[in-house]
């Protein structure tokens, strides 16, 4: 035997811990540590070439080094949350990290980026755990990073050379008491926040792929509305539906699918998703995919189930259109993004008013100080940026967010709706129930906003055909 398989024969402290620790951890004999590391095919390893995203996830590192003169920065990855006793959720790397590394949904937990400063700026180095491989008894005992469990896990080099990028194993760091760490340090987690604001070419990108799968996952969910229609809890077949889509030809979803139906479409985040798909009632999708790279679309189209809007469905679902499209117009690079707001507020208040639902008119109502009434029916913003995270940037600072001006590159969505709870008393009783939104995902560009979902059907028209032609399909 070789060193290497001499080692793998005696059980190492950290074999012995996790024996203790696991009630159904069984001890392994003499014999199979002897010969487990031995009998293997060689298995060489190609060096990548850098993938095409390294380029851009550099000229990212070299803006935060520019604004961090002399000082250390660390960008940790994150590490595995614990679902129940040695079962975790599935690791999702903190977003930072994917923004400046490039290395995406095959992130290793516990990896940190760091960067090392010089005279003329900073050393950048990834470090994390190198391979589990069959040299090493985690191989077969750690489950967690043992390739025997979970298969070939990424090499130093290899990484290196894909990412374009200089590495070193976790255990070689050493912390520093004067680390700027993110998720810690205030300024440098907004920085890296503020940096995902404006997009570049490899985002929007990614960002048009994402919408293009999520479409696709929309005219799959309409496919099977049957399957949804017939099953007790067939907002669970539209979303499993989804999920087929997301995971099959992206990642995973870029959060947890709404798949509201009937008067569960008055709840924002209703992710229950337990109800009946009832003809005559509307559904409301929230979802999106997260492809590969984890940037992810956040697509929301209210669909009647029967296949035709009702006058009332209808009447509630044009108003929240045209919110939606006068957020739309005024969408234009100088522009504070706060107006997407207001051109969409001020359309909800004025028809609210027409109705008769509001105690005040439509200009008291849309008073800043002592105003809101037509909030109840609409207590969301219509706006956020949309990225790597559904609700990206979200640690910029206020006067560079909602009080920010609108850019080239951004991507950000509109999102208008109507809720009127099923006992929501101000309203007229065939109200009750209905609830609509209107979410299109956004790209700024130098000439004006261009909707990226603009194929996903979203006029009362276009969105009956639509039903029509794929539920014969």
């Amino acid at each position: 035997m070789t060193s290497a398989d001499t080692d793998a024969a005696v059980e190492t402290p950290a074999e012995a811990v996790a024996a203790e620790k696991n009630p159904r951890k069984q001890p392994f004999p003499r014999g199979f540590r002897e010969t487990i590391s031995t009998g293997w095919a060689e298995r060489p390893e190609s060096m990548p070439a850098p993938r095409a995203q390294a380029a851009y996830a550099a000229a990212r590192r070299a803006k935060v080094s520019a604004a961090f003169p002399g000082e250390r920065l660390v960008v940790p990855a994150g590490s595995f949350k614990q679902r129940s006793n040695d079962t975790d959720y599935p690791f999702r790397a903190h977003s930072a990290f994917v923004h400046l590394t490039g290395w995406a949904n095959e992130s290793e937990p516990d990896s940190l980026l760091v960067f090392e400063p010089t005279e003329n700026g900073h050393e950048v180095t990834l470090y994390f755990r190198e391979r589990a491989d069959r040299t090493t008894s985690e191989f077969y005992s750690d489950a967690t990073i043992g390739e025997f469990w979970i298969g070939p896990r990424p090499s130093l080099a290899g990484v290196a050379a894909d990412l374009d990028v200089a590495t070193a194993h976790v255990d070689s760091f050493v912390a520093g008491d004067d680390d700027l760490v993110v998720d810690v340090d205030e300024e440098l987690t907004r920085f890296v926040s503020e940096l995902r604001l404006v997009k570049d070419e490899f985002e929007i990108a990614e960002m048009r792929h994402a919408v293009a799968v999520t479409a696709s996952g929309f005219d799959d969910i309409i496919r099977d509305f049957d399957r949804a229609i017939a099953h007790p809890r067939g907002e669970r077949i539209v979303e499993g539906v989804f999920h087929q889509r997301a995971r099959s030809d992206g990642h995973w979803e870029g959060y947890d699918t709404i798949a509201a139906s009937g008067h569960h479409a008055c709840y924002l985040h209703w992710t229950r998703n337990d109800g009946a798909v009832v003809p005559g009632d509307l559904i409301l999708i929230d979802a999106g995919v997260e492809v590969d790279s984890q940037y992810t679309a956040d697509i929301t189209r209210t669909l009647p189930v029967n296949g035709t809007f009702s006058d009332v469905q209808r009447r509630v679902y044009e108003v929240v259109l045209e919110a939606a499209d006068a957020a739309f117009a005024v969408a234009k690079p100088g522009v504070r993004f706060r107006a997407l707001h207001e051109a969409a507020m001020d359309v909800i208040a004025r028809r609210t008013a027409e109705w008769g639902l509001l105690p005040v008119s439509a200009e008291e109502a849309l008073d800043a100080d002592n105003g809101g009434q037509h909030r109840r029916y609409m207590v969301h913003g219509t706006s956020h940026h949309l990225g790597i995270d559904v609700h990206d940037c979200a640690q910029a600072r206020r006067e560079m967010y909602y009080d920010g001006v609108l850019e080239e590159g951004m991507v950000f969505t509109i999102e208008p709706g109507l809720y009127f709870q099923i006992d929501d008393l101000t309203v007229p009783e065939e109200l009750r129930g209905i609830g609509v939104r209107i979410e299109d995902d956004i790209l700024m560009t130098a000439d004006g906003a261009e909707n990226l979902s603009a194929d996903i059907p979203r006029t009362v028209e276009d969105v009956e055909a639509w039903i029509a032609r794929l539920r014969k399909s």
